[in-house]
């Protein structure tokens, strides 16, 4: 393949609630943080590079959170991309960081909002086209937590609210709450554990992101 050549195109391309055109292999931000995807990565050019390439082989949907560092990631794909140029950035929220390699849930209504807020500034944005619930925190109910994120895509902060490592009921009841543009679940060759939910949204017309796809570099080494 000639270098520049648009490798990402290949892939084809999916309509993100019916109305935002991403093509299909995206690249997923967690790991240009620093070890325990904690803090600032040991080579911040390279991690800008890196954002940079992906974008140059075609990639225009790049997914992240505002715990992956935290903050570390947005930050580094304001300074690599923005204004974005037709690139699709989708976040999330709902985690908070005690430490390296720690990951604790709050999904009162108010934390979300701050989170939403917080990110659209670090990552200079006026609507984030795909805003995910990073994880169902089971101390506050899930139509609170799908609900406060439904009026802030009614305020325009948010186009289109997603999921992430779910049920077929989970989505099914927050479904019930709000409009569900996509599901992002662990999900690859050798862990199909959520087959069930990738069935679902195909029949439903919802984005399915796998992560992990490649089992974090397991299935890319040698035998």
């Amino acid at each position: 393949m000639a270098d520049g050549e648009l490798a990402a195109a290949a892939s084809g391309v999916f309509s993100l609630g019916g109305n935002v055109a991403v093509t299909r292999l995206g690249y997923g931000a967690m790991r240009i943080t620093g070890p325990g995807i904690w803090g600032e990565p040991a080579d911040r050019a390279e991690a800008i590079r890196v954002l940079r390439r992906a974008v140059e082989l075609g990639v225009d949907f790049i997914d992240t959170a505002d715990s992956y560092g935290p903050s570390v990631s947005e930050d580094l794909i304001r300074e690599a991309l923005h204004p974005y140029n037709d690139v699709t950035i989708a976040t999330k929220g709902g985690l908070f960081r005690p430490g390296p390699d720690q990951w604790g849930q709050d999904g009162r209504p108010e934390y979300l909002r701050q989170c939403v807020e917080m990110s659209l500034r670090r990552l200079g944005l006026e609507t984030i086209d795909l805003y995910q619930l990073h994880r169902i925190d089971p101390k506050v109910p899930a139509a609170d937590q799908v609900g406060e994120l439904n009026q802030l895509r009614k305020e325009g902060k948010i186009r289109h609210v997603g999921l992430s490592e779910v049920t077929v009921a989970d989505i099914a009841e927050a479904r019930l709450t709000a409009p569900v543009a996509s599901v992002q679940n662990l999900y690859n060759l050798t862990d199909r554990r959520h087959e069930a939910v990738l069935d679902y949204c195909e029949r439903e017309g919802l984005g399915f992101m796998p992560y992990c796809p490649i089992a974090t570099g397991q299935l890319a080494s040698p035998p």
